[in-house]
């Protein structure tokens, strides 16, 4: 008996296909492109991520057995806004996590609207990556494209409308929407009103592990598996990422370091941050978590590397970066290529290097982008320990994960192990295991994390590298507060 989970990233689809112990047996990666048609606006055809998985799909099971797949779950990149019309077609292309055109519906929404009365609403206050602000923006910037909405989803449920004709969405993933009553799991008639749509044009709601629909004949001979194959809500790519690191329950985390980067911390009970500035999101288990999100982590490093070193062998880069170098770099980086959400919300933010010499090296660059990246993570832990909440160890996946010397840098920065588990492969890894789940296989998320998960290795912070770095972090904190004014400026002066 074969799953396949299916991670919905922001610049590629990832598939997995894995056995009912959780053996991954093949994966395949299908690339689609980015468009970014104004500064600070991000977003993606909603078409290339169909194509994209009807296309790997049948070269995931090139050499298996395709009526073996019993059950897909799909982990996908979170937010988007995914806008059909009455046809079920999409009307334009979708607004994703990392786009920053709403600044002007946030501030609406925190200051004129309230952020006590959205926390009271949906847990949450209005950041520029959810959906609510992007469903003003499009009612206010694009009327007759507003107009003609029928559906409104998110990225990886138009997947899995594509496979089984469902209208669907779980809790984890809406949670972001700010659409949301996350505390009861229902959706927020008065934020619903707000944005000007109704409860119809919403999609109907699932725990993540729920079978949602099965795979629709004609959809199924393409792909090669059975019509009778299980599809299940699946979850917002940071909690399948959670489930497939074996986060779930009582006061686990995960730190993922992808093109985002986030800090999740998982709970049976459900709970708010008084200040907002992390997440309170349902999780894929049936419980909750409470999560801070940075819009550029590894996707810093990419930028770097490619983009200015015009180079994509990350690990030369790092080599040079020695283990006396840590936590003594003069540069210091802030990672807010895109603006950045947790904990400032600030979407006028920017990506600064200071410090620089003459003496300045190439790689201290680089070290500076991991640190920057560390560093900013750490700022949401802090908030989390302000909270009360321990967090004695964490575990640790994205591809960012897969350099050492990173690994160490975070590990030394909080001040924590870090555990590396035997599968990582996040949110693809975590949509299977809730497959089978929903297939039958485990009577729950917990048990089947239990059963699955294991840890490969774990990084132990040293205590001169964290007294090190615990200078520098302190020192780093001070830069974003000195530039805030200057980035708020700079950003009226672009707008004339």
């Amino acid at each position: 008996m074969y799953f396949i989970g299916i991670d919905l990233g922001t610049s590629a689809v990832k598939l997995l296909l894995v056995d009912g112990g959780g053996v991954i047996h093949n994966e395949v990666t299908k690339e689609y492109p980015l468009e970014f048609p104004q500064p600070g606006w991000s977003q993606q055809n909603p078409q290339d991520w169909k194509n994209a998985v009807l296309e790997g799909i049948p070269e995931l099971l090139s050499g298996f057995d395709g009526s073996n797949v019993a059950g897909i779950g799909c982990g996908g990149q979170m937010h988007g806004l995914v806008a059909l019309d009455e046809h079920d077609n999409v009307i334009r292309p979708a607004i994703l996590w990392n786009d920053g055109r709403t600044a002007r519906q946030v501030e609406y929404l925190n200051n004129t609207f309230g952020k006590e009365k959205l926390s009271a609403l949906t847990a949450n206050i209005a950041f520029a990556g959810f959906t609510a602000p992007k469903i003003l923006w499009m009612r206010e910037n694009e009327p007759e494209n507003f107009a003609r909405i029928a559906k409104i989803m998110l990225p990886k449920d138009y997947v899995n409308y594509i496979l089984t004709g469902v209208h669907c969405c779980d809790y984890s993933d809406a949670s972001g929407m700010l659409l949301l009553d996350v505390k009861n799991k229902r959706w927020s008639k008065e934020m619903l009103e707000i944005c000007g749509v109704s409860e119809s044009q919403m999609p109907k709601l699932f725990e993540s592990y729920e079978v949602v629909g099965t795979v629709k004949p004609e959809i199924a001979k393409l792909l090669g598996i059975s019509a009778g194959a299980k599809v299940v809500a699946g979850a917002g790519d940071n909690a399948a990422a959670a489930v497939g690191t074996g986060v779930v329950g009582n006061g686990g985390c995960n730190i993922s370091l992808g093109t985002s980067g986030t800090v999740f911390i998982s709970s049976k009970s459900f709970g708010v941050d008084p200040n907002n500035a992390l997440h309170a999101f349902a999780h894929a288990d049936g419980g909750w978590h409470l999560m801070g999100c940075m819009l550029s982590a590894a996707s810093c490093n990419k930028w770097l590397c490619e983009d200015i070193f015009h180079t994509a062998d990350y690990a030369a880069e790092q080599k040079d970066i020695t283990r006396d170098k840590l936590g003594n770099n003069h540069v210091y980086f802030l990672p807010y290529l895109m603006g950045e959400r947790s904990p400032i919300n600030d979407t006028n933010a920017r990506g600064t290097f200071l410090g620089l010499t003459m003496d300045t090296t190439r790689p201290d660059l680089v070290q500076a982008v991991l640190e920057g990246v560390a560093f900013a993570i750490r700022d949401s832990f802090e908030v989390a320990k302000s909270l009360g909440l321990s967090i004695p160890s964490s575990k640790i996946c994205g591809g960012g994960s897969k350099s050492p010397l990173w690994r160490t840098i975070f590990a030394n920065v909080l001040g924590i192990p870090l555990e590396l588990v035997k599968t990582e492969q996040g949110p693809g890894y975590g949509g299977a295991l809730l497959a089978m789940v929903g297939c039958g296989l485990f009577e729950s998320v917990q048990a089947a994390a239990d059963a699955l998960v294991e840890v490969a290795s774990t990084v132990q912070p040293d205590p001169e590298l964290t007294a090190r770095y615990e200078k520098r972090y302190q020192q780093f904190r001070k830069i974003y507060p000195a530039c805030k004014e200057l980035f708020a400026q700079f950003a009226k002066e672009e707008e004339r």
